[in-house]
């Protein structure tokens, strides 16, 4: 016996020592790809040394003597903190994932494929102007540079995901860069979901249905009058109710990303100098989407957000001009159903007749599986896309399937050279020359410069016939002549812009009349001057003007209606909250109850308005939409016919429905925090998440390598942050503003800057998460662009050296 618990604990001790060894060196190898910023590095590819200083925070000020070795030394300090990153995205725009997540990447590598989006890419790199063709050979050149370093110094693989993800690094190329710029654009258009909905919600309720997306604006005829053939049957739900695995490539088509951008010129500010802030948003993913950087061009000093693997400032200003970008409200695709030639898979029906596909094949490699091959086919209007949104199988008729147009799939696309250009340029007037070469995304232009400020659209707009059966608004049928495009015109052309005389510019990516821009125009309208805190107070604004808008509305009758009931009953609950309620100025605190009374009563309310007419097609409508609550319990065009419940006898009103909807929020929330009303916190369950696209979802990884923080805001404030909308929490924030910047063109240098996470997406770097809690706090960091101020303030000076 004895003997038997030596070895027992031989054995033991010798496990806890290959552990700790095993500890040690995943330790050891992943440390070693920290890069060191007080380096000299040589390189082959520059004409002349190159300084990267450091900031504090991890911020790269790049000094070169030619705007190519300054382009270079940019693909070293993005290579440097998001290798992984990079690749990822690259690999999402190619239609690559699956090498090294596996069979999960599947439908993201296929829908890729499909689209052609790095075929496209590569096909535009000739379109570019000198300027950005050297600009992007440069960068890639210093990407490079940076990898082979990496290889013979044997410094970690680069990051330490390639550890656990098997990735041979490809060298990067110009097309690399256009591919991941096609990648943005695909995810920042919201028109297919949009489409597929509409269609979805005809089906279900042909008379009714659609106007839960737009009230007041009915399409143009149901849907399945379009095609005889459609039947939704029952309707089946798509909602995962969980993270969607989509992020794993950072982006995926059809997020719909989108942003706040304003500014005012100095006749409306108290410095005399013009103001402009820009809050791009996007999945709240760690690391952020946007990296900061400084570039010193011949042109002058250019400072603010890119994105790895694209060698451009998003959001910034040089030394005369500051700009930001919003995703411009614009239908820029349209999904078309093809009919297929019964007998002959081979062909589909097009205006002249029956027409053949153009087809190809495509090998998907996935990892620890077997390759998928799979067939590409495309027709007249555009790629074969059955994978491109969950419920378009809902609405595509037997025989038939459904194809693509979009702006986006253009061999001539500019918008990389329009991204350099609006860097460079040194007044609104040449900014606005630069951007007009944009194809896709589209994008509302913000600028400002000491003389004023200017808003206007770029990007390709599709054109379509008066007579169009649908106007975009749903699928088409394929072979409809008069559903086709007429041609694609650029916005620039169509639209003069906001006079370069205003005052003040607002954009956000909703149509006029949304919750946003309203709550943005009254912010900005209600001061007479402005200052650079102002402009950040109006970023963070969290007030809801939805919940202002639908409480008074949805609890008109409710409101301190009975005498007081007894403590500890529910009747008690529901005066408790509605008491909260009504003193609530619909500031969306993480700190307060009555956001989560508020959004958890909404979410009840809007479900039992559709569920009985929509069916299971009701769990995927995640998103509040309060001009639909708005037009029923106004019961505009006779709405209120939505609180009627089908199935049940009487006729319930919209105080009944209301009501119910109200106990079962508080009845969900007395299960999850107790019964006391008051104690409840909307931080509780509204936290952002900042999740790992790859080793965020290991099991025992996720609690290092992803962030969770609660935070304020909501759906429809400024400060924005999207809903998941489904599972165990569907409160909790997946999308927010991954970059804020505010630009004070008076004093140009206390202009400020913050993303979501860290530079860094090492998550054994200090920058991994450092600048997090900063944003989650709704605070900032400066960036100069006085050298001298750069230099004082670094943490660690890069020389690059020209290799002999």
């Amino acid at each position: 016996m004895l003997t038997i618990f030596r070895w027992l604990l031989r054995l033991t001790v010798a496990m806890i020592l290959l552990l700790v060894a095993g500890a040690v060196l995943i330790w050891y190898f992943a440390i070693r790809s920290l890069p060191d910023y007080d380096a000299s590095y040589e390189m082959a590819g520059l004409s002349a040394p190159v300084e990267i200083i450091r900031s504090t925070e991890d911020v790269p000020h790049i000094f070169g003597q030619s705007d190519e070795d300054v382009f270079f030394a940019l693909g070293v300090a993005h290579a440097q903190d998001r290798l992984f990153q990079m690749t990822v995205l690259r690999r999402a725009a190619q239609g690559r994932l699956s090498e090294i997540y596996g069979a999960s990447g599947f439908e993201l590598d296929d829908l890729a494929r499909r689209l052609g989006l790095y075929e496209h890419a590569a096909a535009s790199v000739g379109a570019q102007d000198p300027e950005t063709l050297a600009a992007l050979e440069a960068y890639s050149a210093g990407i490079n540079e940076w990898i082979r370093q990496v290889n013979e110094g044997a410094m970690g693989k680069g990051a330490p995901e390639f550890f656990l993800f098997p990735d041979q690094i490809t060298y990067w190329q110009p097309a690399d860069s256009l591919a991941i710029l096609k990648l943005l654009a695909a995810s920042t258009s919201r028109a297919i979901g949009d489409e597929v909905l509409r269609a979805r919600l005809s089906l279900a309720w042909p008379e009714h249905g659609p106007e839960l997306q737009s009230p007041g604006d009915p399409v143009r005829q149901p849907y399945a009058s379009l095609l005889p053939g459609a039947r939704l049957g029952i309707p089946q739900s798509h909602r995962t109710g969980s993270h969607p695995m989509d992020l794993r490539g950072f982006l995926h088509p059809g997020m719909g990303l989108s942003a706040n951008g304003f500014a005012a010129a100095s006749s409306r500010t108290a410095a005399n100098g013009s103001l402009l802030a820009n809050d791009p948003q996007a999945p709240l993913t760690v690391p952020s989407l946007f990296y900061l950087a400084r570039l010193e061009l011949i042109s002058g000093g250019v400072i603010g957000a890119t994105i790895p693997g694209i060698p451009a400032i998003w959001s910034g200003r040089n030394q005369h001009l500051a700009w930001g970008l919003t995703p411009a409200a614009m239908d820029d695709a349209d999904i078309y159903i093809e009919e297929i030639k019964p007998g002959a898979s081979d062909s589909y029906r097009g205006i002249s007749g029956w027409t053949q596909f153009r087809t190809e094949s495509a090998v998907i490699r996935i990892l620890d599986g077997q390759s998928q091959t799979i067939t590409l086919r495309e027709t007249e209007n555009g790629p074969l896309v059955p994978r491109i949104d969950p419920g378009l199988q809902d609405v595509t008729p037997y025989g038939h399937v459904a194809s693509l147009r979009w702006t986006g799939l253009s061999q001539q696309d500019r918008t990389m050279s329009a991204l350099i250009g609006l860097m460079r340029s040194g007044s609104r007037a040449a900014a606005a020359e630069a951007m007009a070469q944009t194809v896709a995304p589209a994008l509302t232009v913000t600028l400002a410069d000491p003389e004023g400020v200017h808003q206007f659209t770029a990007g390709a707009v599709p054109q379509r016939a008066a007579d169009h059966p649908t106007g975009g608004k749903m699928p088409a049928p394929g072979w409809l002549r008069e559903a086709r495009w007429t041609g694609i015109a650029q916005a620039a052309e169509l639209e003069p812009g906001v006079s370069s005389e205003a005052e003040m510019v607002i954009a956000t990516d909703e149509p006029q009349d949304g919750q946003r821009r309203k709550r943005l125009t009254y912010l900005l309208g209600d001061r007479e001057v402005h200052s650079r805190d102002s402009f950040i107070a109006t970023q963070l604004d969290v007030v809801s003007p939805a919940a202002r808008a639908l409480l008074p509305l949805v609890g008109a009758n409710l409101w301190f209606s009975g005498e007081p009931a007894s403590a500890g009953t529910p009747e008690r609950q529901r005066q408790d909250a509605l008491n909260l309620l009504a003193e609530w100025d619909g500031e969306m605190s993480e700190h307060l109850p009555e956001p989560l009374i508020y959004a958890a009563w909404m979410r009840e309310l809007q479900k039992r308005l559709i569920q009985d007419e929509l069916g299971p097609l009701a769990d995927d409508i995640t998103q509040l939409h309060p001009a639909f609550i708005d037009a029923v319990f106004r019961n505009r065009n006779g709405a209120a016919r939505w609180c009627n419940i089908i199935q049940s006898a009487p006729d319930e009103d919209c105080t009944t429905i209301a009501r119910q909807a109200l106990d079962r929020a508080i009845l969900d929330l007395t299960d999850r925090f107790g019964p006391q009303v008051a104690s409840w916190r909307w931080g509780d369950l509204h936290q952002a998440q900042h999740d790992h696209p790859g080793l965020g979802r290991i099991s025992g990884l996720g609690w290092v390598m992803n962030l969770t923080q609660s935070v304020s805001g909501g759906e429809f404030t400024l400060a924005r942050s999207g809903l998941l909308g489904g599972g165990e929490n569907p409160y909790e924030a997946v999308s927010g503003a991954a970059y804020r910047g505010v630009y004070d063109l008076a004093d140009p240098d206390s202009s400020v800057f913050i993303i979501s996470t860290g530079q860094s997406g090492h998550p054994f770097s200090r920058h991994y998460d450092d600048l997090a809690e900063l944003w989650r706090r709704g605070e900032y960091i400066g960036m100069s662009l006085d050298p001298e101020l750069a230099r004082a303030a670094a943490v660690g000076v890069t020389e690059l050296i020209p290799a002999e």
